[in-house]
């Protein structure tokens, strides 16, 4: 662990000034299976909203490239078709359309109706069942990417770096390499846990050369993995904080990859880069939430309490208010949270949940409200405008998770004036000042938990303290300024880096 830790770069590590001269000319494109203009399923929707912007105005030439899903072809107005592209093996062939959004920012959508054009998210159905067909949806955004890059698609613009987000993007890293393709390739690690895994058999259908399948190649415990692959080819990888760069070296989070990565660690191939928030979440401009309030005067987030115990059903309290907003996943630690709930109640405190996810833990946590009616509510499902005014008006943020790559719920809660309590572990270690903005713990406990949970009680119990810590967590800096900073550095990394000629 030393030796790879210490190979690792965190973000804002100062690279050569050629590098960030050559990212902030570069043409990137930013491929991604999600977006939050169109449609998103988790927080890489949000990241590929914001980042791109944010390069933009650095004055980096981004653009968008994303499967042509039914919700993104309702909402696109003046779409044009640009180019087409061939398929390959079982990967059918497809258009490519542009659309330019009304900021400016360009989207290339990958049409391809008989994969793309149903309803459903973008990984499954509405019943939460992944598509059948995810290998050859996905091998055809990654191959249009790597299509795009070598000047096949006929488009007059050409990037000369491939941005690369999780697994459904990974594989394009392989293509570009198997087909020789001169571009570079960064790919942005959310979450090591998703990896993309198929049987062998799509090694014929997705084009994949046979002699790839081996230990050094996309072969994962029998399976093909694009996430491997895409660590295996990609010319740099980041993720998305520095301590779960340092995490994902390690067996225990590294999810059977962590070899692999130590290997790139060492190699200086392997950052974090901790993710952002857009300026909407600044609490006096009042952006969906029941009432706007700064920090000197929090009159509008008392408002925005009484907002949400009336839309969980609370009952009126001075005591004070927890939020859980989170995916209801083994992950986020919420049975630590279950295991201290009877402690809060007990102390008079409250706690409004929101989320859907595994079965399981949704029976679980429906169970925990029903022993504690008016105390502890539940919403299955997921609001946006309701989160965001939980984030407004609780006291405190509960985010027990097992780990977290890098988080946004912890930022928004903070700059909303809401303390988090959560596991000093990836972004969250990162993000979170203990005892300052908020309350970490170690140990995958529930006495760790309540340990936490003692120390905000106490807190809340001395309001000038309580108050000092309110106002710093909502003067904490969560732009995306730094971060696509660090981004343009590591493009001028991976193009520099890169041993052969570049694209003109």
């Amino acid at each position: 662990m030393a030796s790879a830790a210490g190979a690792l770069r965190p973000h804002g590590h100062a690279t050569a000034s050629s590098g960030h001269r050559n990212a902030a000319s570069s043409r990137i494109l930013y491929v991604t299976p999600e977006i939050a203009d169109f449609v998103k399923a988790g927080g890489l929707g949000d990241v590929s909203a914001a980042l791109p912007r944010a390069l933009r105005a650095a004055q980096c030439d981004v653009r968008i490239l994303i499967p042509g899903y039914r919700q993104v072809l309702r909402q696109c107005n003046g779409m044009e078709v640009v180019g087409r592209l061939s398929g390959l093996a079982d990967i059918p062939p497809c258009e490519i359309a542009q659309v330019r959004l009304s900021d400016g920012l360009i989207a290339y959508i990958v049409l391809a109706p008989s994969l793309y054009d149903r309803e459903g998210t973008p990984y499954g159905d509405a019943l939460g069942n992944d598509w059948g067909d995810n290998d050859i949806r996905f091998a055809r955004l990654a191959l249009a990417a790597t299509d795009i890059a070598a000047g096949q698609a006929g488009l007059s613009w050409r990037p000369n770096l491939l941005h690369l987000n999780d697994w459904p993007t990974a594989l394009a890293a392989g293509y570009a390499a198997w087909r020789s393709v001169p571009v570079p390739s960064l790919l942005t690690i959310h979450n090591l846990a998703y990896q993309g895994l198929f049987g062998p058999d799509c090694i014929g259908r997705l084009g994949i050369p046979s002699d790839a399948f081996h230990i050094n190649g996309v072969e994962f415990h029998g399976k093909v993995s694009f996430l491997k692959t895409g660590i295996a080819f990609a010319s740099q990888i980041s993720t998305v904080s520095s301590t779960y760069a340092q995490e994902i070296t390690t067996a225990e989070f590294g999810c059977g990859l962590d070899g692999l990565l130590r290997v790139r660690a060492g190699e200086g191939r392997l950052t974090g880069i901790i993710n952002g928030i857009d300026p909407s979440w600044d609490p006096s401009r009042g952006d969906g939430i029941a009432s706007a309030f700064d920090s000197q005067d929090l009159r509008g987030k008392e408002r925005n309490a009484e907002q949400v115990r009336s839309d969980f059903g609370l009952a009126v309290s001075r005591g004070p208010l927890f939020a859980v907003v989170s995916r209801l996943v083994h992950q986020k630690g919420l049975d630590l949270m279950v295991g201290a709930a009877e402690t809060v109640v007990r102390a008079g405190g409250q706690i409004a949940i929101m989320g859907q996810g595994e079965p399981a833990v949704e029976r679980e946590l429906g169970a925990l409200a029903k022993r504690h009616p008016g105390e502890i509510s539940l919403k299955v499902g997921f609001d946006a405008t309701e989160a965001r005014c939980m984030f407004a008006g609780s006291d405190f943020l509960m985010m027990p998770s097992r780990f977290e790559p890098c988080g946004l719920s912890q930022m928004y809660a903070q700059r909303f004036g809401s303390l988090p309590i959560a596991r000093r572990t990836g972004g969250l270690a990162d993000s979170i000042e203990d005892g300052l903005t908020g309350f970490l713990f170690r140990a995958v406990s529930v006495d760790s938990c309540l340990e936490a949970v003692t120390r905000a009680f106490n807190v809340f119990g001395n309001r000038d303290i309580f108050m000092a810590m309110r106002r710093s967590a909502m003067a904490r800096n969560f732009s995306w300024t730094k971060p696509a900073l660090s981004y343009q550095q590591l493009y001028g990394r991976a193009i520099d880096g890169f041993p052969r000629q570049r694209v003109a």
